[in-house]
């Protein structure tokens, strides 16, 4: 395989998260001055601007440690449920903004959040065995997934009657 398929390979594992993050941003771009503004937040909340280049890290990374599980794991037959659990935790990503932003549906979203860490976690375990540099890569977003399920549920539950 020449250095350029691989290039390709490891490109496309990073940019794919990236593209679901994009997409979601959709929802949360035209929900933050209006909707998501006149919550009560908690006082740990990080200000705005944090989101979108954190989230740019962390998807890059997560992309880059599927990429490493794959090659190390042989392919998509040798490590299908690692990345599997991997595929699980992006759909759970994925479909988050929608639920929060989108239909302002906070307790269904603090479900999502919840379970994301969850298979985040299941995710980084079976990544371990393969190459512990790829579980290394998604501690950062288990600590961020901690921080943002906290800042979830708190707005769920001071926010109730803006809840849909």
């Amino acid at each position: 395989m020449s250095d350029n398929t691989e290039y390709v390979r490891i490109a496309a594992a990073v940019v794919l998260p990236n593209l679901g993050g994009f997409l979601g941003s959709f929802y949360t771009r035209k929900n933050i001055r209006t909707w998501y503004e006149s919550l009560q937040k908690p006082w740990w909340r990080p200000p705005n601007w944090v989101f979108g280049p954190m989230w740019t890290y962390l998807y890059s990374t997560m992309g880059y440690a599927s990429y490493l599980v794959w090659k190390d794991g042989g392919g998509f037959d040798g490590a299908m449920v690692p990345l599997g659990l991997y595929g699980t935790s992006l759909a759970l990503n994925w479909i988050w903004s929608p639920i929060y932003f989108g239909y302002h549906k906070m307790g269904l979203a603090s479900g999502v959040i919840v379970a994301y860490l969850g298979v985040t976690g299941l995710t980084a375990y079976s990544f371990w065995s393969i190459n512990k540099t790829a579980s290394y890569l998604l501690f950062p977003l288990m600590g961020w997934l901690s921080l943002a399920s906290s800042i979830c549920i708190y707005t769920w539950q001071n926010n109730k009657e803006k809840s849909e």
